[in-house]
């Protein structure tokens, strides 16, 4: 390879493979020039994996963590819909009550971290009104990785009172 000049001075002259004549000493040493042959860079893919890891894993994490308070959004207010659907087909506010903490339950078995609560919002139990249901749970959400975020999510529902109810 040749040597190149590239200025007027010493310090800013290259050799033939472009990199810099300093430490060099004006002859043609590319080969054993640190940047050639890597050396300067050892080691260096080791500690950006070891820093990019630990950051990587935490990142998926989180987005795991925000779909399961997505999907248990969704579950809670699917459940409160079926819980106020299921008491408003019922004869007696009692009766209603305990239809609606069964469908409730049956909905959220396996997306509450503990048993889902249903309370009734709605004023009365008379044919053509309204059987409203306020239904919530607590879901893991953030807390499995280790944020304690409180994540009670609720949802709320109201189904008209079937007039042509079941008879006992």
């Amino acid at each position: 390879m040749v040597m190149r000049p590239s200025g007027g001075d010493d310090e800013a002259r290259t050799v033939g493979c472009g990199l810099p004549m300093n430490g060099c000493h004006g002859e043609n040493r590319c080969a054993e020039h640190p940047a050639a042959t890597g050396k300067g860079d050892a080691g260096l893919s080791t500690i950006e994996v070891v820093i990019l890891a630990p950051v990587m894993m935490m990142f998926v994490l989180v987005l795991v963590a925000f779909g399961q308070l997505v999907d248990g959004r969704s579950s809670v207010d699917s459940a409160a819909r079926d819980a106020a659907r299921a008491g408003s087909l019922q004869r007696e506010a009692g009766a209603a009550m305990a239809a609606a903490r069964q469908a409730a339950a049956a909905d959220l078995g396996d997306i509450c971290t503990g048993p889902p609560t249903v309370r009734k919002t709605s004023a009365g139990f008379e044919p053509g009104g309204l059987f409203s249901v306020e239904v919530s749970c607590q879901v893991r959400g953030l807390a499995m990785i280790g944020l304690d975020i409180g994540t009670r999510i609720s949802g709320t529902s109201s189904s008209p009172i079937d007039p042509y109810r079941r008879a006992a």
